[in-house]
């Protein structure tokens, strides 16, 4: 078997990056095989496909096509699952496709439309995929579109019992292409090692309709184990002094697989985060569902987005604990200029990038790096600017390729997880906030009082040194009280008050 999969064929590789800048639309096969969307968009695909194809249509001049060219046209102006299932109906009603591509044309759309969630357009794709994959058996790009077939055949079953379980997802094409790319990587790497860990699914919604939209807890997932990634694969200048240092410094992660954390139960993480912050259900599921499916913890970058004091930071360190997975919190009031990816070995400062010591200091390729208040960020450009390095961590190409100017080699960073915190998004970049989900993390209300206040009180016992079970529950007149001074809004506030009532219950105990 020769080793020269598609991707990395030197002719796809050029047309690849063309269709990531915008210079080349994939054809349906690319698409198929794993080439990027039109400037690496889904709804700018769609756009350029449609204006294309309209064209096309209307230099025809002839009847019968007056609906496909309206159709593409409202496609092209509003990218929607309806609107591709508007230009496959006008396709069936089409007598005289001579000289259109109307395959091709209805390939594309079930592909579009496998991308908005839609299981059995899924299903078809990943057919399609493998028939491909039977004509290269034998070769290298045929276990490479084998594997890409079972992925996508994997997503269609997984997409079709959400909808059975009644689980409601916004954008699917945000995660839809990682999640396909996990499931293949998985039967890649077994196909290759000959042995298949995956365990069959206990399928709750086979036996009866889900009571809740976690009620899988994806535990069909969190059983697998996580494979080991090579985030270090080499020093360069490595025969200099200074080169042999590094690479003595770096000796136990050189060519070393790092584990990633595996995917626990995901119910459960979504009951005790409720419970703990109940003002912020919509942001739970939101960042719960992009988990969904994936065998280890990777979590696409995320700026939560809020009023001071909501609880967004405290979010962050919550979310990361229950994933289980290492995590370092960094304060980004004193962040101005690059040493954020890493500084040149030849000066005395010199250091890896953040991420790079935080996979060493966790010996995990899969931290997660929380960047609080971001937006404080300084923007000026003196020794580089924090911005431009965060754009190319987040990118995957370039996060898989990171290059440290301490290592002076490439690093796999692109399992590494980022979270965010923002009082305000207007100060941080378009171009960075354009490679982030934004979500807006809600002010605490009054009728969370109860609630905040116990944990608070129990928290405060603890950061004494005390058993929390020491803490009185807080009475009703303690609540009004409170409820008379905090009427929702920041936590922080709340905690100087029940800070204060505590303190008033000390000094009442020691009176007694």
């Amino acid at each position: 078997m020769t080793d020269n999969p598609p991707s990395h064929d030197r002719h796809f590789q050029r047309r690849q990056k063309a269709a990531i800048a915008g210079l080349h639309l994939p054809t349906a096969e690319e698409l198929l095989r794993g080439m990027a969307f039109f400037r690496e968009d889904l709804a700018d695909d769609i756009r350029e496909y449609s204006s294309r194809l309209s064209g096309r249509v209307k230099k025809r001049k002839r009847t019968g096509l007056e609906l496909l060219a309206t159709s593409l046209d409202e496609l092209g102006v509003e990218q929607s699952e309806d609107g591709v299932l508007a230009v496959e109906a006008a396709l069936d009603l089409i007598d005289d496709a001579q000289g259109l591509p109307i395959d091709e044309c209805r390939l594309r759309c079930r592909f579009y439309r496998a991308f908005f969630g839609n299981g059995q357009a899924t299903a078809l794709i990943a057919g399609e995929i493998a028939h491909l994959a039977s004509g290269e058996l034998g070769h290298a790009r045929g276990l490479d579109l084998l594997s890409r077939s079972l992925g996508w055949a994997m997503q269609s079953r997984e997409l079709n019992r959400r909808q059975r379980a009644g689980v409601v997802v916004q954008r699917y094409s945000d995660w839809f292409g990682p999640e396909v790319e996990t499931y293949s990587v998985h039967f890649r790497n077994a196909i290759k090692s000959g042995t298949v860990d995956y365990q069959e699914p206990q399928d709750s919604a086979r036996d009866g309709p889900a009571t809740s939209s976690w009620n899988d807890d994806s535990s069909e997932h969190h059983g697998r184990p996580a494979d080991g990634v090579v985030v270090i694969s080499g020093i360069g200048n490595d025969t200099t002094a200074e080169g042999k240092r590094v690479e003595r410094e770096f000796a136990k992660f050189k060519q070393r697989p790092l584990p990633l954390s595996t995917m626990p139960a995901l119910a459960g993480i979504r009951s005790r985060l409720v419970a703990e912050f109940p003002h912020a259900g919509a942001v739970v599921d939101n960042v719960l569902e992009g988990l969904m499916g994936r065998p280890t913890v990777r979590i696409r970058p995320i700026i939560f987005h809020g009023s001071p004091g909501g609880g967004k930071t405290r979010f962050a360190r919550r979310l990361s604990e229950e994933l289980g997975t290492p995590y370092e919190l960094i304060s980004c009031g004193g962040l101005s200029d690059s040493a954020i990816g890493g500084t040149a070995r030849r000066w005395s400062s010199g250091e890896p990038s953040l991420p790079v010591m935080v996979v060493r200091m966790h010996e995990c390729a899969g931290p997660v790096v929380i960047l609080d208040e971001i937006e404080k960020i300084g923007t000026g450009r003196h020794n580089g600017n924090v911005h431009d390095v965060l754009i190319g961590l987040f990118e995957p190409e370039t996060s898989r390729r990171w290059h440290d100017p301490y290592l002076q080699a490439h690093c796999d960073l692109s399992h590494v997880s980022w979270l965010m915190t923002a009082n305000s998004v207007e100060p941080i970049p378009a171009a960075l906030r354009d490679r982030c989900r934004i979500l807006s993390f809600p002010d605490p209300e009054a009728d969370h009082l109860p609630v905040f206040a116990t944990r608070i009180l129990e928290r405060l016992y603890i950061d004494a040194g005390h058993d929390p079970r020491w803490a009185t529950p807080l009475e009703g007149f303690e609540l009004n009280a409170l409820a008379s001074v905090w009427t929702g809004g920041s936590l922080r506030k709340l905690e100087r008050l029940v800070e204060r009532l505590r303190e008033a219950r000390e000094r009442a105990r020691r009176q007694q």
